[in-house]
C-alpha cells in the first residue's frame, strides 16, 4: 500500500469511496502525472507544477486547484463554500466529479501551456 492509499484508508468508507473516485478521475483526465504526498494530502504535479490536491474531512472533501483552477470555474464552484484556491465539497450533497474532471483537464492544459512559455 503506497502513501496515497494509506491516507485513503484511514477514513470512514463513505469518504474513502468519494476520495478513490477523485484519485481515479486525476489519474485518467492527467495519467502522466506524478502522485505524491503533499501538505499532508494526496498531490499530484505535472510538468514539475503542482496541478490539484485533495483531502478528507468530516464533513467535506477538500479541492484545491490552485487559484487559476477556481477562477476558471468561479460560476460552477459559487454554491460550495470556498477559500483561495481551494473548495468544499459536502458530503451530504452529490459529489461533482464532472466538474473534478473538468478542473483537472483544465490544469493540465495550463501547465503544458506555461511549459512551452
Amino acid at each position: 500500500m503506497n502513501e496515497i492509499e494509506q491516507y485513503i484508508s484511514k477514513f470512514p468508507e463513505e469518504v474513502q469511496h468519494h476520495l478513490q473516485e477523485i484519485r481515479k478521475i486525476i489519474k485518467i483526465a492527467a495519467p502522466e502525472a506524478v502522485e505524491l504526498l503533499a501538505y499532508g494530502m494526496p498531490g499530484y504535479k505535472t510538468y514539475g507544477k503542482p496541478l490539484v490536491y485533495f483531502a478528507g474531512y468530516k464533513n467535506h472533501i477538500g479541492f484545491y486547484a490552485t487559484p487559476s483552477g477556481h477562477e476558471q470555474f468561479a460560476a460552477e464552484l459559487s454554491q460550495y463554500k470556498q477559500g483561495k484556491g481551494s473548495v468544499q465539497f459536502p458530503l451530504d450533497r452529490p459529489m461533482p466529479y464532472d466538474l473534478i474532471k473538468k478542473i483537472v483537464v483544465f490544469r493540465v492544459e495550463e501547465n503544458l501551456r506555461n511549459r512551452k512559455k
